[in-house]
């Protein structure tokens, strides 16, 4: 189980790093809802390889059969590794490269909440949660945390499904006996 959870959860995890990689140079291109709903997209596209390596520990390792429980534990495997080098992923770029985009998406969030037709008062205070939720991504353990609650809930969703899908009981033995000869 190890050899199929490490190879299909590092292989996920490369997908959604990648892919974070690429898009996050047009988030201030496009808007940030956009931004949004293609990281998403690019998350359950990686946790697609949960589904793979649930049906492959089936069919190479446990001989064509599995219990929910197993293909459970497996897919979740594969989801935490994945989820793990998403968060690393991030930790790098948010803090290695002083993340500019970010920058711009809390000034974006400030001009949405002064847009928004607000009392002066429903403004400040939102102006001021914007900018805790800023001092607070500062801290690596609690970016982390926010990081990992971003792609785990969709990967829990696609092993609860992808394990349901591939479970297979065993077939029992039928014991032929011999056919007489005619």
């Amino acid at each position: 189980m190890k050899k199929t959870v490490l190879i299909f959860g590092l292989i996920s995890g490369a997908i959604s790093a990648l892919m974070m990689l690429v898009t996050m140079p047009f988030t201030e291109h496009i808007s940030y809802d956009r931004a949004l709903l293609m990281g998403y997209t690019n998350i359950v596209l990686s946790f697609l390889l949960v589904y793979f390596g649930i049906r492959s520990y089936r069919d190479n390792v446990a001989d064509g059969q599995i219990n929910f429980a197993k293909a459970f534990s497996v897919g979740i495997l594969i989801t935490l590794i994945s989820c793990a080098i998403y968060v690393f992923t991030w930790e790098i770029v948010y803090f290695g490269f002083k993340n500019v985009s970010m920058d711009h998406y809390y000034a974006h969030m400030i001009e949405r909440a002064k847009a928004s037709g607000g009392s002066d008062a429903a403004i400040a205070a939102k102006v001021q949660e914007i900018n805790h939720t800023r001092q607070m991504y500062g801290n690596p353990l609690f970016n982390s945390l926010l990081t990992f609650i971003e792609p785990f809930p969709v990967g829990l969703v696609i092993t609860f499904i992808s394990a349901a899908i591939l479970r297979k009981k065993p077939q029992p033995q039928t014991t032929q006996s011999p056919q007489p000869a005619a």
